[in-house]
């Protein structure tokens, strides 16, 4: 008669519990220590002076001399504040004139590297723009457009056209400016999109291809849907930091010609280190936060950016 095989001790299942708890710790463990750094730079360099910034926003402060506690006096000023109302236009103009061609030529850039060539020399050229100093860029772009000895000027006047102020006008100078940024970020842009596109199967296109799709369709069909999570990332932080544009114009115009492109964030600095107002200058930038927050949560909530359907 065979022997039966023995019953498995009560302890296994234990002992594979606890493996897997110590599996478990481990993991979290490596997830904080690789969290860690980030989150003591975001605490001390983007919250702690975010805090330092709400309680100085409830003090009337010139930096000659203590702080007065006002309440939110400075929240009532601003609201009557016509400089206030028109920098928040003047940067949301910015970001209707900058975001469409920025994300639509990024978007076609990295759809033409996916598809024509995967050469790193290429992917370089194409994110050079951005990592050049967004000073260095204002500084050659305002010699280049300058409206006597620039190259662009000189070339329009070459072809017979009449030369053109670019920064200098009050009709060009937002164009300008957006032109600029354009240029300088699309690079990115295309490279974050190239990264989506890259985690798109080939056999969904190979399958459309067989049902006898079209590129358009097969562009407005998969590629757009798949790159969703991409998109709401890059119109995030595009529209965010489009709103706190400030080196470019500080360098080519100065807010100038009469306001034309005086955008918040400029507003706020020179309240603050011009006409040492910074209480007030830390209330503008309260209301900006407040505003881009609501802008990200509404934006991630309309695209649905917490799903994928990769899934």
């Amino acid at each position: 008669m065979s022997q039966l095989p023995p019953l498995p001790s009560a302890a296994a299942p234990a002992r594979a519990r606890h493996c897997l708890s110590q599996s478990r710790r481990a993991e979290t463990l490596s997830a904080w220590g690789l969290v860690l750094p980030a989150f003591i730079g975001f605490a001390l360099f983007y919250a702690l002076p975010t805090l330092r910034a709400l309680q100085i926003s409830f003090t009337d402060w010139n930096l000659l001399r203590e702080p007065t506690y006002i309440g939110f006096d400075n929240y009532v000023a601003l609201l009557h504040d016509g400089k206030f109302w028109n920098g928040m236009r003047l940067a949301g103009w910015y970001v209707v004139l900058n975001i469409p061609l920025q994300t639509g030529l990024g978007l076609g850039l990295a759809v033409a590297m996916d598809r024509l060539t995967k050469s790193l020399f290429v992917k370089s050229v194409v994110l050079l723009p951005y990592l050049l100093s967004n000073v260095l860029v204002a500084m050659v772009w305002l010699w280049m457009l300058d409206p006597v000895l620039g190259l662009v000027n000189h070339a329009v006047a070459t072809l017979g056209f009449e030369r053109q102020a670019f920064f200098g006008d009050v009709d060009e100078a937002m164009l300008t400016v957006a032109g600029v940024n354009v240029w300088r970020h699309m690079g990115l842009v295309a490279m974050l999109f190239l990264a989506g596109l890259q985690n798109i199967p080939r056999y969904l296109y190979e399958a459309a291809a067989l049902e006898g799709a079209t590129e358009w369709q097969m562009f407005r069909k998969i590629t757009l849907p798949l790159l969703r999570p991409v998109m709401v990332f890059v119109l995030v932080t595009s529209v965010t930091g489009s709103f706190q544009i400030f080196d470019t114009i500080a360098v080519t115009t100065n807010g100038g010609p009469l306001d034309s492109t005086r955008v918040i964030v400029h507003y706020i600095v020179q309240s603050a280190f011009s006409f040492y107002k910074m209480g007030y200058a830390s209330a503008m930038s309260m209301v900006l936060a407040l505003a881009m927050l609501l802008y990200t949560v509404l934006q991630m909530r309309i695209l649905q950016a917490n799903e994928s359907d990769l899934a």
